[in-house]
């Protein structure tokens, strides 16, 4: 949904990019970086230190948008950067919520290593059904509609290690939350390409 309105943000993501753009880094040295902090994030996290595995976490999203709005504001957006882009957005996920796998989490109706493997997976079907669709040429245009875009599922993740500083057991139910929404907005997603009107 975030990414629905994205220009919203614009004027944002312009100041930053300009900001930023002064460091000297280039968009892709940023997207790379990402990592580091989210192996960070994921070091903290098994030691159950949630404080600081959330402002890694944090610092590894923040950078995420740091490394577009760098792009756009020197005009040096290209293919090879989106694309490293994307793939660096999904192990920044995936670390991170094979941290939770490590936690003593309890079960909610599912034993909680399920909801952690459901999240995990509901994220990349929400991208693959997306790039797949235009892969095989059933859209000419990348399907970003959905409950759960990018953002949202980086606000679930911070919102569970915001809930693991207060209280460990409070961190599933975030997850099983990205784990359901995640799914059906793939399979909202696989649905709106196999519709007749994008055929």
């Amino acid at each position: 949904m975030l990414a629905e309105n994205r220009k919203k943000f614009n004027k944002i993501s312009t100041k930053t990019g300009e900001i930023f753009s002064k460091i000297g880094l280039t968009p892709n040295q940023y997207t790379l970086i990402s990592l580091v902090f989210v192996i960070l994030s994921f070091n903290f996290l098994i030691k159950i230190n949630f404080t600081l595995a959330l402002i890694f976490f944090l610092i590894a999203a923040i950078l995420d948008f740091i490394d577009g709005a760098v792009a756009k504001f020197l005009q040096k957006e290209t293919k090879k950067g989106a694309y490293l882009d994307t793939i660096c957005d999904r192990y920044v996920e995936g670390i991170i919520l094979l941290g939770l796998l490590f936690l003593p989490l309890p079960d909610v109706f599912l034993p909680a290593k399920i909801w952690i493997f459901l999240a995990f997976f509901g994220s990349l079907m929400t991208t693959y059904s997306k790039a797949a669709a235009k892969e095989k040429e059933l859209t000419q245009i990348e399907i970003k509609k959905g409950l759960l875009g990018r953002g949202e599922r980086i606000i679930l993740i911070s919102l569970a290690l915001v809930l693991g500083i207060l209280n460990l057991s409070w961190v599933i139910y975030p997850i099983v939350v990205l784990a359901v929404l995640s799914n059906l907005t793939a399979f909202q997603r696989i649905y709106l390409s196999l519709a007749p009107s994008q055929n």
